[in-house]
C-alpha cells in the first residue's frame, strides 16, 4: 500500500480533493504529479479563497463524465450537469500547474510532466509549421471506428496508432464521482497530447508489465497500426519471447518504444483513434494548440446497431439485456436504460457542439455516419482526407476497393472486412423490435440529430424497402 501522503498537523483539505487522491491509483509521474499538487494546496492553505475556488470547481463536476470517457456505456446524467464546468475546472487546474511548476524550481524538482511536455515540442517543430496534419477519430465502442481508422492507416505517410488510451483505462482506477471524473478526463487528454507530439514514452508507465529499456510486447493491438509493425520498427523475431500483442502479417520482435517514436516523427501526419475521449469541449487546448493543427473526426452509428453490437461482442456485459430478452420480462432495469440514455446524450451532446461551430472548431469538426461511410466508402474517404488537408494516395483507394467488396463478411467480430453496403442494415434482421423500442424510447433525440428514422413495428423493422435512415448532406462545414 502506498504512503500517506504529507499533511500538516491541522489543516484539512476539500473532501471532494481527497477523494480524488486517493481514488486515482497511478504509477510513475501521476502519482509524483498529484503529490507536489498536495504540497501546493499546503503552501498556498492562506489563500483561502483559492482553496475554496477548487472546491467548489470539483462539486460542479458532472456525475456522467468517468463513465463518458470508458468503454462501458454506463453513463448516468445528473440533472443539472452542465459540460461548461470542465472548462471551469480546466482553467483552475492550469492556474494550480502555474504554482507548482513555480515551487518546483524553489525546491529544485522539475516536474516530470513538465520536463517530458518541453521535450515533445521538438519533434512536431522539426516536421515544419503548416505541413504537418494531426487527426483525431472520436467514437465511442462497435460503431465502426476500426474500420474507418483503416482509411488513415493504410496511407504510408501516416503513423496511425490504434487504441493507445486502452492502456490508461487498465491502468488508472477512477470512482465514479466528481473529482475523479475530472481526474479521468484530465489524465487522457494530457496523455493523448503528448501522443499526438510522438512522445510515445508517455504510455509506459501505463504498460503491464512495464517495458524494459523501452521494450514491450505488450502494447494493445500493435498489428493494428502498420508503422508499429514495418522497418524500422519491426526488429528481428525474437524466439520464445511471448508477445501478446504482435504483428499480423510478419514476425517482429518486441516493439521499441524509442524506435516507434522516431518512426512517427518521421512520419507526415499522425491519426489516432480512440473511443475513451467524448467531451469534444474538452479537446479545446488541443484543438487550440498551433504545434497540433488538429482535426476532429467524430464518428457516430444507429444506436440500436451499436447495441446490437455490443451484445455481441461483449457478451458478459450484457447478460442483463440477454435476460430481459430470453425470459420475456415486462421491464427492463431502469439503471440499465439510464446508462443507454446517458452514452446517447454524451455523444449527441458533442456533436451539437461540433455542428454550432463556434470559433475554436471551425475548419476542425467533422462528424460522420458511420452508414454513410459503409454505402460509399470512397466518397467519404475523399471527404475525411480532404477536411483534414491530406492528398489521398491511390494506396488508400486499393484497400478501400479490396476490403468493402467482400463476397462474404468475416465472423470475426473485429474484421474490418466487409460487404459494407450490405453489412450496415445486418443488425435490423437480428433485432427483437421490444429491444429497438427501448434504444428508440431512450436515444430518440440523438437519432433525429443524425437522421436515423424510428421502427414504427416489427414489419417495419426487418421491411429492407422501407430505409431508417435520412439522405444528409455532408455533415461538416469549413
Amino acid at each position: 500500500m502506498a504512503p500517506p501522503l504529507p499533511m500538516e498537523k491541522g489543516l484539512a483539505l476539500p473532501q471532494d480533493f481527497r477523494d480524488l487522491v486517493h481514488s486515482l491509483k497511478i504509477r510513475g509521474r501521476y502519482v509524483l504529479f498529484l503529490a507536489f499538487v498536495v504540497i501546493v494546496f499546503i503552501f498556498i492553505e492562506k489563500e483561502n479563497k483559492i482553496i475554496s475556488r477548487v472546491s467548489d470547481k470539483l462539486k460542479q463536476i458532472p456525475h456522467f463524465v468517468a463513465d463518458a470517457n470508458s468503454t462501458d456505456p454506463a453513463l448516468l446524467l445528473s440533472e443539472n450537469a452542465s459540460l461548461l464546468s470542465l472548462s471551469e475546472l480546466d482553467s483552475t487546474f492550469s492556474h494550480l500547474r502555474s504554482r507548482l511548476h513555480n515551487l518546483s524550481l524553489q525546491l529544485g524538482v522539475e516536474p516530470a510532466m513538465e520536463s517530458q511536455e518541453a521535450g515533445a515540442e521538438k519533434p512536431s517543430q522539426q516536421a515544419g509549421a503548416g505541413t504537418r496534419r494531426h487527426v483525431l477519430l472520436m467514437a465511442t465502442t462497435r460503431t465502426g471506428s476500426s474500420f474507418v481508422g483503416e482509411f488513415f492507416n493504410q496511407q504510408g505517410n501516416i503513423f496511425y496508432l490504434f487504441e493507445p488510451l486502452w492502456h490508461i483505462e487498465r491502468t488508472v482506477f477512477f470512482q465514479q464521482r466528481g473529482a475523479s471524473a475530472a481526474g479521468s478526463a484530465l489524465v487522457y487528454r494530457d496523455v493523448l497530447k503528448q501522443l499526438l507530439l510522438c512522445d510515445l514514452y508517455v504510455l509506459e508507465p501505463f504498460i503491464s508489465p512495464p517495458p524494459e529499456d523501452h521494450l514491450t510486447q505488450f502494447l494493445f493491438r500493435r498489428g493494428s497500426s502498420r508503422s508499429l509493425c514495418e522497418d524500422p520498427v519491426c526488429t528481428p523475431f525474437v524466439k520464445k519471447v511471448f508477445e501478446k500483442y504482435h504483428c499480423r502479417n510478419r514476425r517482429c520482435g518486441p516493439l521499441n518504444v524509442t524506435l516507434a517514436g522516431e518512426a512517427c516523427r518521421r512520419k507526415d501526419h499522425v491519426a489516432l483513434k480512440a473511443v475513451r475521449i467524448r467531451q469534444l469541449e474538452f479537446l479545446q487546448p488541443l484543438v487550440e494548440d498551433p504545434r497540433l493543427d488538429l482535426r476532429v473526426i467524430q464518428l457516430v452509428r444507429d444506436p440500436r446497431a451499436v447495441l446490437a453490437s455490443r451484445i455481441v461482442a461483449f457478451a458478459g456485459k450484457y447478460e442483463n439485456w440477454k435476460k430481459w430478452l430470453s425470459e420475456g420480462q415486462d421491464q427492463l432495469s431502469e439503471d440499465e436504460v439510464q446508462r443507454l440514455r446517458g452514452n446517447c446524450e454524451s455523444i449527441r451532446l458533442s456533436a451539437e457542439l461540433g455542428l454550432r461551430q463556434p470559433a475554436w472548431l471551425r475548419g476542425r469538426y467533422m462528424l460522420v455516419r458511420y452508414e454513410d461511410v459503409a454505402r460509399r466508402p470512397l466518397q467519404k474517404a475523399r471527404e475525411m482526407y480532404s477536411f483534414a488537408g491530406i492528398p489521398l494516395t491511390p494506396q488508400v483507394e486499393d484497400w478501400i476497393q479490396k476490403n468493402t467488396q467482400a463476397t462474404r463478411d468475416s465472423s470475426d467480430v473485429y474484421s474490418t472486412q466487409k460487404n459494407s453496403s450490405e453489412q450496415f442494415e445486418k443488425w435490423r434482421f437480428s433485432m427483437p423490435f421490444k429491444l429497438a423500442q427501448v434504444v428508440q424510447a431512450a436515444c430518440g433525440p440523438t437519432m433525429h440529430l443524425f437522421g436515423y428514422k424510428l421502427a414504427r413495428d416489427a414489419a417495419s423493422l426487418t421491411n429492407r424497402s422501407i430505409s431508417l435512415l435520412e439522405e444528409r448532406g455532408t455533415f461538416w462545414v469549413t
